[in-house]
């Protein structure tokens, strides 16, 4: 008989031992492996049995056990050390509280996070670099709070069928038998937060605690009584469902989570965040929910509210890639915000305005996530460079006559959290030879003097653990697909842990290109069994499970592997999750990333691998265009601006083939008299430490507190100040300013100067703008010059605010400014009017721009 309800009785720990529940509860442990050993002693067997997650640890060891323990004198003194460095971790302080001015609390919103294994809410890379936000949050003391919402059944668990079909499962999850605890109020009932629907009705959750280190995590689940099934299904699991369902999701993560941020400031006495960060357009609704409060009770306009709001909400995009960005329907957006359930303070025209695509080449009817998310927010960013450049092309349309350059998307590089991707001797041997560089970003240019024997050795070591465990996970998927004992003994030599071995493990979108590799199958399999350079390969990635295309492509990369020939060179592993990841990034020699470029926003698997000592096999997308030197991997050419994909697939793959063949095995396997590969480690110590300071999620959350935290604090500050006062007063210029713009005008633009010119010159520009009612001060008016292309296009221009002085004939304005003429060559300038404001974050933040009607204002000539 199969249960109907399944939930987790947790043990009652011995007195002596109360502090391992502690323990259990803050996920430092995730990261920290000298909590790992003290659970590892509890029950070493048990300990492997229940695949290192230290909740079911305590659940299942026997009551004898722990009494043992309760008396063991040695045990209970690690446990105290534990618990008091766990203490001190919490309390002391850390680089962020040496700094001046950062906002006191900065809430960051997140549909999944992937913190550990034990905790199975993430899917992909977003949630990875979600969780190791978090956790670097925790290690910097950077008072971050985190919100998502708990997948009663997660992502789901991948198995395969015998013919090589991705299977689908999702285990329940029992929140009691997860490291949460329960929000209650001070009388301690569980606290509630509602949102409004259609026709009266109301979506409810519970709020969940996770302690990520020194950081709270909210977690909103709505499976509890007060709602219906299909109320309690919303949270049911991680990117399931329809558009109503996934709409419900969001709505739960943005206006629902801000409630909870409130709740848990009230009751806890956390300081309310000054800055609300917003990962990806999932959460976009916290900006409504936002205005709503400051509307009802703050008396401010919907305007102004919207102003005060943007100045504290930073928003980071992540895909490159349209069908990355959600996109609603308008007609259900207008019924979950509209009708009966419209918010006063909230209309649903304004609602629908904000996620309009009412830009050249936009959809009419859909509602844009990630639109929205920008208007909401006075900064915005991508995660590489080459993606902040894909961005402002994606989203220019927004604001609109401003070249790309000047679209005000930045970017900050993803990082990765060192504790949680570096392999414990990785981390114990730069201690030792490296002090503290993981912890300052410094000192990383040591590596070159560090022993090559102990590099190599180390790197044996990883590999031989990444073979060890696959062999034992590829025995699991085989007989979870139907086969026998005996058809499973080949897996014994299955791998080579002295073979050079290539990692590929991502989600598996078409555009990530999981079987380039096989383009020519002949091709891959001589550079498996190559009897001279051999090479195995380890595959894991997922496909969503609405992802028919990407099943197909895990279908003929498995029966591929399956070949008997090549099987011991080639495996896929099923169910890839963090405790995969991390043996892959550790133990492969090199790192193959061969998506569509510019589709990859970032990738930071490869970041890990490098950390650990691999090199890096990849196309130049995301980080790897930003960092990749030429002596810290390879790049595969990529056959860019070809209209026929399968001929780019082949040029690509044939690229990948011979980089494999002529560079990558002929370094692996040029062995001096001491057996060891001298230019492989070379290069091994180049991509250490170079890549070090960089691929740190330290270095990247430094970037975020000081290039976006603080300033949108400062611009949250100077909005709230004096009830509110600079929300009021920005709001109420826009205003002025957006009416007046269409009488904005350059009427007259003339230059002395340019006869005969010569480097080291100055040329004198003179304009005279109408201003359509505005007031000097509300513009700027400035020359834009520099280098032109063929075309009269000027090319990475420079800018010079012009001088008013003197008033012209019917209200008119006079300007004048004197350019430099620094360089020789092709040379061009224009003019242009645009708003200026102390409070904007940019000159192109409100998007509107008075150019001088063509081709007056252009003046042409070569420079000597």
């Amino acid at each position: 008989m199969k249960a109907i309800r399944r939930f987790t009785v947790r043990t009652v720990l011995p007195e002596p031992l109360r502090q391992l529940e502690e323990l259990v509860l803050n996920l430092r442990w995730s990261w920290h492996h000298e909590t790992l050993d003290l659970f590892r002693a509890v029950d070493p067997a048990l300990w492997e049995a229940v695949h290192h997650d230290p909740v079911r640890l305590l659940g299942e060891v026997s009551p004898e056990r722990l009494a043992q323990l309760a008396e063991d004198r040695r045990f209970l003194r690690r446990l105290q050390d534990t618990a008091e460095d766990l203490h001190e971790y919490l309390t002391a302080p850390r680089w962020y509280q040496a700094r001046p001015d950062g906002p006191s609390s900065i809430a960051y919103f997140s549909p999944e996070y992937g913190i550990t294994a034990a905790l199975p809410q993430y899917s992909g890379g977003l949630g990875i670099l979600a969780g190791d936000h978090l956790k670097t949050a925790s290690d910097l003391g950077v008072p971050i709070l985190g919100v998502g919402l708990l997948y009663r059944h997660g992502y789901f668990s991948q198995s395969l069928s015998p013919d090589g079909w991705q299977l689908e499962r999702y285990p329940p999850i029992d929140p009691n038998g997860l490291p949460l605890t329960l929000l209650r109020e001070r009388d301690g009932t569980p606290v509630h937060i509602a949102i409004g629907l259609p026709k009266g009705h109301a979506l409810r959750a519970q709020v969940w605690i996770a302690r990520v280190g020194r950081v709270p995590q909210l977690l909103l689940d709505s499976d509890v009584e007060d709602n219906d099934q299909a109320a309690r299904d919303v949270t049911d699991r991680l990117y399931g469902g329809g558009g109503d369902h996934r709409l419900l999701q969001e709505m739960l993560l943005g206006i629902g989570g801000v409630r909870a941020i409130r709740a848990y400031c009230r009751i806890t006495g956390h300081p309310a965040p000054e800055v609300f960060h917003t990962n990806e357009g999932h959460a976009g609704f916290l900006g409504l929910e936002r205005i709503r409060e400051l509307v009802s009770e703050d008396g401010l306009t919907f305007d102004e509210a919207l102003e005060a709001t943007r100045a504290g909400t930073v928003f980071t995009t992540h895909t490159p890639v349209p069908a990355g960005i959600d996109r609603f329907p308008r007609d259900l957006i207008g019924r979950y915000f509209g009708g009966t359930n419209e918010e006063e303070q909230v209309p649903v025209d304004r609602v629908l305005a904000l996620g309009a695509e009412d830009y050249p080449g936009g959809d009419r009817t859909v509602f844009n996530m990630a639109v929205m998310g920008m208007r909401l927010a006075q900064r915005v960013n991508g995660v590489s460079e080459l993606h902040g450049e894909v961005s402002r092309e994606m989203f220019g349309g927004l604001w609109g006559g401003f070249d790309l350059a000047e679209v005000p998307i930045g970017s900050i590089t993803n990082g990765v959290h060192a504790g949680t991707w570096v392999a414990r001797e990785v981390l114990e041997f730069t201690a030792r030879e490296l002090p503290s560089v993981m912890e300052t970003g410094r000192g990383w240019e040591g590596v070159r003097t560090v022993a090559e024997p102990e590099i190599w050795r180390m790197r044996g070591l990883l590999r031989r653990r990444l073979v060890h465990d696959a062999r034992r996970r590829l025995r699991e998927s085989w007989r979870q697909r139907g086969a026998s004992e005996a058809e499973v003994s080949w897996i014994d030599d299955a791998l080579d842990p002295d073979v050079l071995t290539i990692g590929f493990a991502r989600r598996v979108p078409s555009y990530k290109r999981l079987t380039l590799m096989m383009t020519d199958p002949d091709r891959l399999r001589s550079i498996l069994l190559d009897p001279d350079r051999p090479v195995q390969i380890v595959i894991a990635g997922k496909a969503h499970p609405a992802d028919e295309g990407g099943k197909r492509l895990i279908q003929q990369i498995v029966r591929f592997a399956d070949s008997e020939d090549v099987r011991p060179r080639i495996v896929f592993l099923p169910d890839y999750d963090i405790a995969l990841g991390q043996l892959m990034v550790q133990g492969c020699d090199v790192w193959m990333n061969n998506p569509l470029r510019p589709l990859e926003a970032s990738g930071t698997s490869g970041m890990k691998a490098a950390l650990n000592g691999g090199l890096n096999l990849s196309i130049l997308d995301g980080w790897w265009d930003e960092w990749y030197d030429g002596q810290n991997g390879w790049a595969i050419p990529s056959a860019d601006g070809l209209s026929s994909p399968d001929r780019r697939d082949e040029l690509e793959a044939a690229a990948l083939y011979e980089l494999i063949e002529d560079h990558v095995s002929v370094t692996f396997y040029d062995r001096d008299s001491a057996g060891l590969p001298r230019r492989w480690l070379e290069m091994v110590k180049h991509t250490i430490a170079t890549l070090g300071p960089k691929v740190l999620a330290s270095r990247m959350l430094r970037d975020y507190v000081e290039d976006l935290y603080t300033p949108a604090a400062a611009s949250e500050q100077a909005m709230v100040a004096d009830k509110y006062a600079g929300a009021r007063a920005l709001s109420a210029w826009k205003q002025r300013v957006r009416k007046a713009w269409p009488g904005v005008a350059v009427e007259h633009v003339e230059s002395n100067g340019e006869e005969s010119p010569q480097v080291g010159a100055r040329l004198t520009v003179r304009v005279v703008v109408d201003l359509g009612g505005l007031d000097p001060d509300d513009v700027a008016v400035e020359v834009a010059y520099g280098r032109v292309d063929d075309a009269d296009a000027l090319v990475d221009p420079s800018y010079l605010e012009l001088a008013e002085v003197e008033p012209a004939e019917n209200g008119r304005r006079r300007y004048t400014g004197e350019v430099p003429l620094g360089r020789s060559g092709a040379f061009g300038y224009s003019v242009r009017v645009v708003p200026s404001h102390p409070l904007l974050s940019g000159r192109a933040e409100m998007g509107l721009v008075a150019l001088p009607p063509a081709p007056q204002g252009m003046t042409n000539g070569d420079l000597r």
